[in-house]
């Protein structure tokens, strides 16, 4: 089996390149400077190239803030290239599994989200995002469109990493916790992506296409996860190793409201996910998101210069 994968640098994609694959399964990710997003000819290209089995997008303009301002580069990335990709992919029957994201809804439900309830997201990034899942809808109807949720890794700019690095700073941490969603490890979201894609390969005519939920099994707010953070790292931390201060064992997080935050994009309120549909589908279990947690601290804390 042969995988085209977009996005191969981000927190999802450099887990999928990092996997220990199974023999006979092969993932080619070219670089940026290979196949730019921006540019169809490139990606019909790309996915012209071999006859995949199928086709990951990874890819993704994720920085919620700056898309407030940005938004048509967001919507270049998150929504039109998502097109292409998916219409390109259509176009040889090739099946595409494509990733969004949780801040589709507004927050409001008070329950966690099901695949059919209404979208209504509150900033410029969600509604990328989400234009990015309809035009995969309508261009390749062999779709898998994940929706996931605060994903988190060694790599890139995530909260896992950011919170390690500010209880170096500082002594105290406020951290919202008012806003509740389902932490996600980025490996949980590269293996579920990997089984997906196998199934496509597989029985392709057979699959149950559609929009599924994917994210860590349990809930938290942002304060309890900075809290889980700082703990996790607490107990964990070699007290000989250069990679953290000490100084991590004594930040303290303190919980405070979104109002005493402002940001420049709305967030949702309550972004919980009901992921049971891919598990009946397919299948995927979901791991506890304190486990997957405690396993990227000892990577992060284990292994230096993550990129």
């Amino acid at each position: 089996m042969r995988l085209l994968l977009f996005g191969g640098t981000g927190q999802v994609g450099t887990e999928v390149r990092n996997l220990a694959l199974p023999r006979g399964i092969e993932v080619v990710a070219p670089t940026r400077s290979a196949v730019d997003l921006n540019d169809p000819r490139a990606i019909a290209s790309a996915i012209a190239a071999e006859p995949w089995h199928a086709v990951v997008n990874a890819a993704g303009y994720t920085h919620v803030d700056k898309a407030e301002a940005e938004e048509t580069l967001a919507f270049a990335i998150n929504a039109k290239a998502a097109e292409c990709i998916a219409a390109e992919a259509g176009h040889r029957r090739i099946p595409v599994i494509h990733i969004s994201t949780d801040y589709v809804y507004d927050g409001t439900k008070g329950a966690p989200y099901r695949e059919d309830d209404g979208t209504a997201p509150l900033n410029a990034y969600g509604r990328s995002k989400l234009a990015g899942e309809q035009a995969v809808f309508a261009v390749n109807p062999r779709h898998i469109i994940v929706r996931t949720a605060w994903v988190y890794s060694p790599y890139g700019n995530n909260f896992a990493r950011t919170i390690l690095r500010l209880a170096q700073e500082r002594e105290r941490l406020t951290i919202v916790a008012d806003q509740r969603g389902c932490p996600t490890a980025a490996i949980d979201i590269a293996n579920a992506c990997l089984s997906l894609a196998s199934h496509c390969a597989s029985e392709p005519e057979r699959v149950p296409y559609g929009v599924y939920h994917f994210a860590g099994a349990g809930e938290a707010s942002w304060y309890e996860l900075a809290v889980a953070i700082v703990e996790l790292a607490a107990k964990r931390l070699d007290r000989s190793s250069q990679t953290l201060s000490p100084q991590v064992l004594l930040a303290k997080v303190l919980p405070i409201r979104t109002s005493d935050y402002p940001t420049a994009a709305v967030r949702p309120a309550d972004t919980r996910l009901d992921c049971s549909a891919i598990a009946r589908a397919f299948g995927i279990t979901l791991r506890p998101w304190h486990c997957a947690l405690a396993e990227t601290i000892e990577r992060l804390l284990t292994v230096k210069d993550a990129p």
